[in-house]
């Protein structure tokens, strides 16, 4: 593999998958021969995942999902990066491809209006819009649309719970609600949540920020900030190239340049959003930890548990 650049495809499809057993097994097989990482996730309800490979073995993925009737263009999304993203590859069985934990919530069955990127400015401009993002708030944190509100959910399982409490304060469900998340899955269980519930407007981004900020010029563009993504990348910014954020090893939330300064953060260890929340044995275990890594990259080596380990110095 090229070591000077990888395609990382974030992708899911929601669909009825009887054996997911014996998908794993077919998926594991296949994504070895190709030299693929990354994480795929399998239910009964579909699959989800974020992968790297060189550009031919992506293609080659791509249409592996094709001939297993898994793969939506609208929800098939490629960046680049000079980096390895995923230090190995995980095919894992799930309850749900991604976890809100309210059996309402059924894409198949009822979800909101999908919005185009193209038309999404026009919706979100509108003055009797509500603008939600489905995100966690460290995400949310580091860049988001003009206008939005998230939740204060560290959890995406915890948004039934702020639903309950929105209809609680007695909202009308003849609003308008345009919500986004990353690549569109999280908005597709949200957004038929709230169906469910009896919300009648309810629109969501097609394709996530992904799809948006590589199709809307940035001159033209309402995203501000960059957009967190799951693996080492920790960032991308409008262009799809790695941001400006490094991640803590010890919380996994981004953090500055200027956090590295504080005397809370420890490479690989603590920074000022979890140094006080660590146990001592946490800390020696983290700090141990970052002493194989930088071992094994003197050695020309990657060690395996150097996942969000800084690619930024």
């Amino acid at each position: 593999m090229n070591k000077n650049f990888f395609t990382v495809a974030a992708f899911y499809a929601f669909a009825d998958l009887s054996n997911v057993r014996e998908m794993q097994r077919i998926f594991t097989h296949f994504l070895k021969k190709e030299d693929i990482k990354g994480t795929v996730l399998l239910a009964h309800e579909g699959i989800n995942g974020t992968i790297s490979g060189t550009k031919a073995a992506i293609d080659q993925f791509k249409n592996f999902l094709k001939s297993h009737n898994l793969h939506e263009s609208q929800n098939f999304k490629t960046s680049t990066s000079t980096v390895d993203p995923f230090p190995r590859l995980k095919v894992k069985l799930k309850d749900e491809i991604v976890s809100i934990g309210n059996e309402l919530a059924d894409p198949t069955k009822i979800v909101g209006e999908y919005v185009q990127p193209e038309d999404w400015n026009s919706l979100i401009s509108q003055e009797d819009v509500l603008v939600l993002d489905t995100r966690n708030t460290y995400e949310f944190s580091i860049g988001t649309f003009e206008k939005s509100i998230q939740p204060e959910t560290t959890n995406f399982r915890e948004f039934p719970d702020w639903l309950e409490s929105l209809e609680s304060s007695g909202i009308d469900k003849n609003n308008k609600v345009a919500m986004f998340c990353t690549g569109g899955i999280r908005c597709e269980k949200a957004s038929s949540l709230m169906k469910a519930k009896g919300f009648k407007n309810i629109y969501h981004l097609q394709g996530g920020i992904l799809n948006y900020i590589e199709k809307v010029d940035e001159e033209e563009s309402l995203w501000q900030g960059e957009c967190f993504v799951f693996d080492d990348r920790v960032a991308l910014n409008h262009n799809l190239e790695v941001g400006s954020y490094d991640m803590c090893h010890g919380c996994r939330m981004p953090i500055t340049e200027a956090d590295k300064l504080d005397d809370e953060y420890v490479r690989g260890v603590s920074c000022p959003n979890c140094f006080n929340t660590k146990t001592p044995d946490q800390k020696k275990r983290y700090a141990d930890r970052q002493k194989q890594v930088d071992l094994a990259k003197l050695r020309n080596e990657k060690h395996i548990g150097a996942t969000f380990q800084s690619n930024k110095k």
